[in-house]
């Protein structure tokens, strides 16, 4: 009954729409969506993130990068995931009143997951994802939505809104006015699954379409895909929404049409509800000039509102979730669940003669520029984490601070600043420097509080870094700049720059050895300065103004590398074993960066190998002769040298307790089970053009070359084996098919495995199969807990779609023939597993789209 009242309240308070002007309307369907008392609508700002954790609006609990979440293989995980996620967003949204003037990044409407198809590690964005394979894509994001969103369609949490639709993923350089050329084939194989899945069982109730073109129309005016196969073949009742400023390329960049009226009347009618943007302001413009119709505005209208009234953001209106309050951010509960999903995020590549997990009271060198930088927690798309961990710091705290030897060792790449570390900093002896905080700007009246920092670090994006300030304040840094060896140097000042409502940047002063070397606002995010040195320790302070809404202030430099390589080489010598913190960092790979150093341009990769600069570190640390541990953090593959290490791990970007979840697998407590979302391939060469869609030759599905470490792949601390109650099934076409194992622990450790299911087609199918030739497709992943000596079942129901093959017109049918089907560890020859044949009887069954 209480349902059926809250539907009555939020009818009453919606807008009927011959009552509103149609520039009313346009300024509705914007982004930026302003208060109209008449209509009953307060201030909306559309636009808020959620990719793996409340993105953007303070302190939040920040969970690994969703390409780490991807590889957990945990659904049930994800979903727990989307819940927290959901319950911060209200809770921040319900912190304030429902006429609140709201900022963007403030509302209901979460404009995650990202479940593009990570075609080529190149792509900056991919970490975003959840990797290659659209099965796993598609079944991580059905869980993440309905964590989203909730048990209640009718009164969502929040409104996810998975994206881009479709075939969008790289080159960043270009995005706005790309056309992609995709076959038939590859569009219904690979690029369209993710999202019907997403629709069809995810219940999703908005969706994004992408920047790029297909076939030369724009995505956000492509009615074939935004109208036709997303709502009349997937039943989509939603609501649409373009990419920012999508709508504006589609004549600025695209020059589909010739003016922005033109653009939004092709938008609009090609299917997009709502405009990131402003463009959607020229709709009146349209209308007057009979591009649209006011039935087209008013079924946008109506969808935009239908939304808006579910969600409960409307004067009068009331929701189910109101309950949920700020105390509900970051909770004990919360953490708990990023901890768990750092730990399953992990992936152990190489563990030879079992060097893993180290022993107590083993001597540690550890050693690189991701070891303790909170970017790299973090990843893209983040929150503030409140309590992060860096494996610096979950290294002390595992083995003990006096067990554990630190150095930078290296720049991440040649050309890019990293943070200037504690080796460099000193203050009353220890490491760090004097942080002194002023509740007000240019340092104003006493210190609010005073302590001692490891290094300048700090993301404050609508966060302040100490209780007791405000929005406007002030800080001071002393101590003094240790380097670690003469020669020339170059301090960054870095303040990532707020974009959006902005009229003013943070200022900063800096001294070095007394000289006052900079002064004023930080423009466009950083400030440099050249500083020789002759190695000795000098005289350092820095004071900042945060009068603006930047988002942080990071201490980088750019050393000269022979001193680096020497302090991590002794600290090497002086170690037992050599732990190195290699990979990337998000400024490094990530959306349209304003990046150029080898290896790196615009947030992409031109080269999938480790950076040079890694590369000669890792060299000097081998020539020491002690054992070697790589621990790699990035957003996606990385070419390393298997020979380099006894021992890699893969941690991606594990959020705000990864340092926490690889000391613990390190050492042993945690067994890791993470398995690759994507492949490694052992060198760019081995891949197609970046700007060819095509997918022959990509992913484990196509790629007939031999990866460093295959899609699925991932060790354990113990062992498992596996049995088939049957080696042969059939079943008829169009029909189900069930399978089942037995998985063992016949290790000595507690563990858990990831049981995966791949079909591999018959060799021969027709004319219709050319190219790309399938190799072999998951359909079914599942994880088992298993204490050693005991077993479990892994129990598989593939349906029709799963058993389904693409021809290269597109259609989708469940061929008669002879195919296997292998279960186990990761994908056939790299894995303990059992085959079972499964023959498909009777006559071809097409599928519907």
């Amino acid at each position: 009954m209480i349902w059926m009242l809250l539907a009555a309240e939020a009818a009453q308070v919606a807008p009927a729409p011959e009552t509103l002007t149609t520039a009313q309307k346009a300024a509705q369907l914007q982004s930026s969506a302003p208060a109209d008392p008449a209509a009953g609508l307060p201030a909306y700002d559309w636009w808020n993130e959620g990719l793996h954790g409340l993105a953007r609006n303070g302190y939040a609990t920040v969970f690994p990068q969703a390409i780490g979440m991807a590889a957990t293989w945990d659904a049930p995980l994800l979903n727990r995931i989307g819940e927290v996620v959901a319950t911060e967003a209200r809770a921040k949204f319900n912190a304030q009143p429902v006429a609140a003037d709201r900022k963007i990044y403030q509302g209901l409407t979460i404009w995650s997951p990202n479940i593009n198809i990570f075609r080529d590690p190149r792509w900056g964005r991919g970490q975003e994802t959840y990797g290659e394979d659209p099965y796993l894509t598609g079944h991580l994001g059905v869980a993440f939505i309905t964590g989203l969103q909730g048990p209640d369609p009718k009164h969502p949490k929040v409104i996810a809104t998975p994206k881009h639709f479709v075939v969008h993923s790289g080159p960043e350089a270009g995005r706005d006015g790309f056309d992609v050329d995709p076959s038939p084939q590859d569009l219904e194989a690979t690029y369209l699954p993710a999202f019907r899945l997403a629709v069809t069982e995810g219940k999703a109730q908005s969706l994004m379409c992408a920047y790029n073109a297909i076939h030369g129309v724009p995505a956000c005016a492509n009615a074939p895909l935004m109208v036709d196969r997303l709502r009349h073949d997937w039943g989509f009742t939603g609501f649409t929404v373009s990419d920012c400023d999508a709508v504006a390329n589609v004549h600025l960049f695209h020059h589909y049409r010739l003016d922005a009226a033109g653009a939004a009347a092709a938008s609009l009618k090609g299917g997009t509800d709502l405009n990131c943007g402003t463009t959607y302001a020229a709709l009146p413009e349209a209308l007057q000039r009979g591009l649209v119709t006011s039935q087209d505005i008013d079924t946008a209208f109506g969808r935009a509102m239908a939304a808006r009234k579910a969600l409960g953001i409307a004067y009068g209106a009331t929701s189910p979730w109101a309950r949920i309050s700020p105390r509900d951010i970051g909770t004990p509960e919360h953490h708990a669940v990023a901890l768990e999903a750092a730990r399953k995020a992990i992936v152990l590549l190489k563990n030879e003669g079992d060097r893993l997990p180290l022993k107590t009271g083993t001597r540690i060198a550890l050693i690189g520029a991701d070891a303790d930088d909170i970017g790299v927690l973090q990843g893209n798309y983040h929150g503030t984490a409140i309590a992060p961990v860096t494996p610096l710091e979950g290294l002390r705290q595992q083995f003990g601070a006096e067990n554990v030897l630190y150095a930078q060792g290296s720049l991440l790449a040649d050309g890019a600043a990293v943070l200037v570390p504690e080796t460099a900093l000193r203050w009353n002896g220890a490491p760090g420097l004097q942080a002194e905080y002023f509740a007000a700007p240019r340092l104003g009246g006493e210190p609010v509080i005073t302590r001692r920092e490891r290094h300048i670090d700090h993301d404050l994006n609508r966060a302040v870094p100490a209780p007791g300030l405000g929005p406007q304040w002030s800080a001071r840094w002393t101590g003094e700049l240790v380097p670690p060896g003469p020669g020339a140097y170059r301090l960054v000042i870095d303040a990532p720059a707020c974009w959006k409502y902005c009229k003013t940047h943070d200022a900063a002063r800096l001294w070095i050895d007394g000289k006052q070397v900079a002064t004023g606002e930080i423009q466009k995010g950083r400030i440099e300065v050249a500083f020789d040195s002759d190695g000795r320790a000098v005289p350092f302070k820095l004071e900042l103004d945060h009068v603006s809404d930047d988002e942080g202030v990071r201490l980088l430099w750019l050393p000269p590398a022979e001193p680096l390589i020497a302090e991590a080489v002794a600290a090497a010598k002086a170690a037992d074993v050599v732990v190195v913190s290699v990979g990337l960092s998000p400024d490094l790979e990530g959306e349209a960066l304003s990046v150029s150093v080898p290896g790196f341009v615009g947030g992409d990769r031109t080269d999938i190998a480790l950076p040079h600069a890694q590369q000669r570190l890792i060299a000097a640390l081998k020539a020491t002769g002690k054992p070697l541990v790589l621990v790699l953090t990035s957003g996606s593959a990385v070419a390393l040298d298997p020979n380099d290490a006894d021992a890699i791990l893969a941690a991606w970007y594990p959020g705000e307790s990864g340092g926490t979840a690889i000391a613990e697998t390190l050492a042993g407590r945690n067994n890791p089970s993470g398995r690759l979302p994507v492949t490694f391939y052992a060198h760019t060469t081995d891949l197609p053009a970046f700007v060819d869609y095509g997918m022959k030759e990509r992913t484990y599905r196509y790629f007939t070359g031999t990866p460093v470490w295959g899609f699925g792949h991932g060790l354990s601390y113990t062992r498992f084996a596996y049995t088939a109650p049957t080696s042969a099934i059939s079943v008829a076409a169009g029909q189900s098919a069930t399978v089942r194992v037995r998985v063992a622990n016949v290790g000595a450790r507690d563990g858990e495995e990831v049981v995966q299911a791949y079909l591999v087609p018959p060799a021969t199918k027709g004319a219709g199969f050319t190219t790309p030739v399938l190799q072999r497709q998951l359909v079914g992943f599942k994880r088992l807990a298993i204490a050693r000596g005991k077993a479990g079942d892994a129990t598989f129901t593939l349906d029709p779609r799963s058993l389904s093959l693409v021809a290269r017109d597109g259609t989708r049918a469940v061929e008669p023939g002879a195919y296997r089907l292998f279960v186990g560890g990761g994908q056939p020859g790299s894995a303990p597993g059992s085959w079972i044949d499964l023959t498909i009887t009777g006559s071809r069954q097409e599928l519907p789209k």
